[in-house]
């Protein structure tokens, strides 16, 4: 690149979506130098998967530093050799747990994301602060969750909702040209299947084929969005390169997304499984599986049982308008699911079960 290129600063790679959004950044912005953010802990890791992707040094370069501490915790003078043609961010990196502390959370997740602001705040040619949000900053809200949405006055299940909703205020809020892509929840590639982790919609799989006969149904008109993690990458990429993005909020989301008995009625017929349904209340199935033993057996945490309930749909018009213009559409479920399965009983030994933080 030339001395002289605009750099954009990505932090949360090598995490599940960083190493999979940046060979695709390189390819939607040819003329932009990219530098990943990363702690010295994950540096060979980073360094790693850049040489298996194939990056060539002169498209993307490791910085080492820490999105918690002032001025990211870059040395001073690459900070400002940084900042002099820093053009935009791509701020991924989060805790991505539903039983994270309120303090952890509360660092990383809020205190990360208001240093990542000041930092682009303090470039002169800065353009634009592309937020990776979430679908669940609608907590316990009940009803349609527009992309124009954020403060319903809604109440959160855990600190991972609560503070992601606040850094996303933060950007929104920052006066910074941005663009806030909100994920559902992400799992494996509709082509492949391929994941880094087994968590979310995987337990509920891995606690299906554990359960000959009866699944236990919460609440029958709650509710679940899952999208597949190629879905996520190439519209955050497509969007990323457009103006159309530009000051826009995106529900990554399914648009046709299914209720909780639907979704686990597809899963169970990928599983080979079938099931009745018996309407418990979410506090007692919380109880069980609060029990050690219950716990354990099933693969289930507390925490992600108050998801059973969740009675939110997400209203993805304008991602969905917008990626149509780009040539991207959110495959629907049942098209990909025997992939997911297939992938996830070929590797349930192999793929680790928690977030990278």
């Amino acid at each position: 690149m030339t001395e002289d290129a605009p750099i954009a600063l990505v932090t949360g790679f090598p995490g599940f979506l960083g190493e999979r959004l940046l060979p695709r950044l390189l390819e939607r912005h040819p003329k932009t130098e990219f530098k990943c953010l990363v702690q010295s802990r994950f540096r060979d890791k980073a360094e790693g998967e850049l040489a298996r992707l194939g990056i060539p040094a002169n498209r993307a370069t490791l910085v080492e530093g820490d999105i918690t501490l002032e001025g990211l915790g870059i040395e001073a003078s690459r900070r400002d050799a940084i900042l002099a043609r820093l053009d935009s961010v791509y701020h991924l990196a989060a805790v991505y747990d539903l039983a994270v502390t309120a303090e952890f959370a509360h660092r990383v997740n809020v205190i990360g994301t208001r240093n990542m602001v000041a930092f682009a705040r303090a470039a002169p040619g800065f353009a634009r602060f592309h937020h990776v949000s979430t679908a669940y900053v609608s907590g316990t809200f009940e009803g349609v969750f527009k992309e124009t949405d954020l403060d319903r006055g809604q109440t959160f299940k855990n600190h991972y909702e609560s503070t992601k909703f606040e850094s996303e205020k933060d950007v929104v809020a920052s006066g910074l040209p941005f663009t806030v892509y909100r994920p559902g929840i992400v799992w494996g590639d509709s082509k492949t299947g391929e994941t880094a982790k087994f968590d979310g919609p995987y337990t509920v799989m891995g606690a299906m084929e554990k359960i000959p006969f009866v699944f236990l149904d919460a609440l029958g008109d709650a509710t679940l969005n899952v999208v597949p993690v190629d879905y996520v990458i190439e519209g955050l990429a497509r969007l990323s390169a457009s103006p159309l993005s530009l000051r826009r909020t995106y529900n990554l989301t399914d648009p046709d997304s299914r209720d909780l008995r639907s979704l686990i009625r597809i899963m169970a017929k990928a599983l080979g499984r079938s099931y009745l349904f018996v309407p418990l209340p979410l506090s007692l199935v919380r109880a069980a599986v609060s029990l050690p033993f219950v716990g354990k057996v099933l693969g289930l945490i507390p925490e992600s049982i108050a998801y059973f309930g969740q009675r939110c749909r997400y209203d993805a018009s304008q991602a969905k308008a917008d990626l149509q213009t780009l040539g991207l559409a959110c495959p629907p479920v049942e098209a990909y699911i025997d992939v997911i399965v297939k992938f996830f009983r070929a590797n349930r030994d192999s793929v680790r079960k928690t977030a990278m933080v």
